[in-house]
């Protein structure tokens, strides 16, 4: 009996380990109130971003990089993968593109909110 019960919870942590590798797990967190990618680094939205749709492009998205989502990524809640017009795939939260700030140097900077009236901190 007590073999069988060792057995079956090998077995069940070899199916969750597997299982676990699936999930795809969120691909920001929130600090201070703003959403930053695993890196530290805080993210932006732009308002001129149609939902669903990155407006950025060309020279705006060399200043304002894309979170790119990895190939498999799919939509998980309030997480969506759109396809960029040079066929980047990037993360966008409830429909919104999220942007890196190439002038923020470290993690935890802030300095691309209100940049133009139109960046702002991504918030959940």
């Amino acid at each position: 009996m007590v073999r069988a019960f060792v057995h079956a919870t090998c077995a069940a942590a070899v199916l969750a380990a597997g299982c676990s590798s699936l999930m795809v797990s969120e691909p920001a967190k929130i600090s201070d109130g703003a959403m930053v990618a695993p890196n530290g680094m805080s993210l932006y939205t732009f308002d001129r971003d149609p939902v669903g749709q990155s407006a950025c492009n060309g020279v705006c998205a060399q200043n304002w990089p894309p979170l790119t989502a990895p190939s498999g990524a799919t939509r998980t809640g309030d997480w969506m993968v759109i396809t960029r017009q040079d066929g980047v795939r990037q993360w966008a939260y409830r429909g919104k593109p999220l942007y890196f700030w190439t002038k923020d140097r470290a993690p935890g900077d802030r300095t691309g909110d209100g940049v133009n009236c139109i960046w702002h901190l991504a918030r959940p």
